[in-house]
């Protein structure tokens, strides 16, 4: 190897491949998070667990069928109902795209309780 590229998975990268991967990953939270997704404007939706979450989006475990750019409605512990669209759906899991940053922070927070 080279000290211009990387081995990942058995197959060399290079340093601004890596460098993209960590920027990529820098402000995404990985968590256990449940959610609500349903079609925009619909009132019943499936729960979806979330793998990942950014300010512009997540990846979740769901086990209904989407559609790649579907728009979606998203309701997040702590944030509300975020539209969204469905950036991509494979195997049971999905890419959700918000069509408005949010704050994932505000995910982790608790809800409620005593002070």
């Amino acid at each position: 190897m080279t000290s211009e590229g990387f081995q990942a998975a058995g197959q060399a990268m290079s340093v601004d491949a890596v460098a993209h991967d960590n920027a990529r990953d820098s402000g995404r939270d990985s968590m256990f998070l449940h959610a609500t997704l349903r079609s925009a404007g619909q009132q019943d939706g499936y729960v979806v667990r979330v793998r990942n979450i950014s300010a512009g989006g997540m990846m979740a475990d769901a086990a209904g069928r989407f559609r790649q750019d579907e728009p979606v409605e998203v309701e997040l512990r702590g944030v509300g109902t975020v539209p969204a669209r469905i950036a991509w759906a494979d195997e049971g899991r999905i890419g959700v795209a918000f069509l408005a940053h949010i704050d994932p922070r505000l995910t982790r927070r608790p809800v409620g309780g005593r002070r």
